[in-house]
């Protein structure tokens, strides 16, 4: 898998890709809340992550579509794995054991937690 490091302003980029699927700059640049970043930075973004293979385009004439050439899941995938490598030294017991007792879940939420994991076990 390719490592997949997003600055925040490319990962804002990414999630209306990852939305739209495939869409034009003007689509774009609309996807975006006020105030909307120049067409110059989009631009530049679009491009600093093709070099990243990250976007992909295809050309209409004078007009480009863009679209994502990573999912959203392997992005997340490689940002969790990455987070319990940095703060809980890979151990992934380390992680779910922080995560359930500070996240302050009810009875039924860390009964739905089990389920999910007596799932995975069985497959």
């Amino acid at each position: 898998m390719k490592e997949i490091k997003l600055t925040g302003s490319e990962k804002n980029l990414m999630e209306i890709l990852w939305e739209k699927k495939r869409i034009f700059m003007k689509d774009i640049l609309d996807s975006y809340p006020e105030p909307k970043p120049a067409a110059t930075t989009i631009a530049t973004l679009l491009k600093r992550m093709q070099n990243k293979d990250l976007v992909g385009y295809t050309q209409y004439g004078n007009s480009r579509e863009y679209y994502p050439k990573v999912e959203k899941r392997e992005y997340f995938n490689e940002e969790m794995t990455s987070m319990i490598d940095r703060f809980f030294n890979s151990s992934v017991t380390q992680f779910a054991s922080f995560f359930t007792s500070n996240a302050q879940f009810s009875q039924k939420q860390l009964k739905e937690l089990r389920d999910i994991i007596d799932q995975q076990i069985k497959e």
